[in-house]
């Protein structure tokens, strides 16, 4: 996720450069460098709002010289007329960062929406809702910070911060208990502190699991409410759970009453609507 503003600085200018280019022409064309205007964000459709910060990060970047009045912060609930903030300066500067700020805030703003969704679902269970890397290269930090504003937990980032076992890991090591060890000689050469989660596609696959032991969490991947239930029984608190595979909206409930700790879900980041929202000049 974004931490600092040194994150910001990596990925603004790239940014700036594929929309921006050699120059807005059609703005510098018709607006006087010297004209000063307002321009607000209005919010047309029901929401949760997500990028405030990043917003401001690219309005400061473009131009230090833009005063931003904020009005409602990140993971606030939205309806249509809110005005999230507006935006004072240089009219060249606002027309200039239009289009990149609605971008990303409609795009993290559907993110977080739609985690909210679920988050609310899950209420009154253990169960967390999770992301996954199926997101858009790129913007996988904002994606992602995007989840957390909607009330959602992340995975993993990449590759790099945890171990993932999936089928395929399991198929081309020679099996569940090769898989394991080879890993956890890997860390212990490498000196490296990483969870461990392995994923099982069947009961035979799981007993092979408690069988060797020397994990963290185990992902149960295309389960019925009815095997999920049954197998988070066998697992008995001994390693934390997580559901995936499969999962719909209309099933997510049915999982998270089988006692599972996570339930990870593709959707909230691959297949999502922006949220409507305009930057209107006052």
């Amino acid at each position: 996720m974004i931490e600092s503003r040194e994150d910001y600085k990596k990925m603004i200018p790239l940014w700036f450069s594929e929309d921006i280019g050699d120059g807005d022409h059609t703005t510098l064309a018709c607006i006087p460098s010297e004209e000063i205007g307002k321009s607000q964000l209005l919010i047309k459709e029901k929401g949760v709002v997500a990028g405030v910060e990043v917003a401001c990060e690219i309005f400061h970047a473009f131009d230090p010289d833009l005063k931003v009045n904020r009005y409602i912060q990140d993971g606030s609930e939205v309806k249509p007329g809110d005005v999230v903030f507006d935006v004072e300066g240089k009219v060249q500067s606002l027309l200039q960062t239009e289009r990149l700020m609605l971008n990303i805030m409609q795009r993290m703003s559907g993110i977080a929406t739609r985690t909210r969704d679920y988050v609310k679902l899950l209420e009154g269970t253990k169960t967390k809702v999770l992301d996954t890397r199926k997101t858009t290269p790129g913007l996988r930090l904002l994606e992602k910070q995007a989840v957390r504003i909607g009330g959602g937990v992340n995975h993993r980032i990449g590759l790099f911060d945890m171990i993932l076992l999936k089928d395929n890991h399991v198929d081309f090591a020679g099996g569940i208990r090769n898989a394991i060890l080879r890993t956890q000689d890997y860390l212990r050469t490498k000196n490296k502190n990483l969870k461990i989660e392995i994923e099982v596609r069947n009961f035979d696959e799981l007993l092979q699991v408690l069988d060797t032991g020397g994990v963290d969490r185990i992902m149960l991947d295309n389960f019925t409410p009815e095997d999920t239930r049954k197998a988070v029984d066998m697992i008995g608190g001994r390693y934390e759970t997580e559901s995936s595979g499969g999962i719909t909206f209309e099933t997510l409930r049915q999982y998270a009453e089988c006692g599972v700790d996570y339930i990870s879900v593709g959707a909230l980041t691959h297949s999502v609507d922006s949220l409507d929202m305009s930057f209107k000049a006052v």
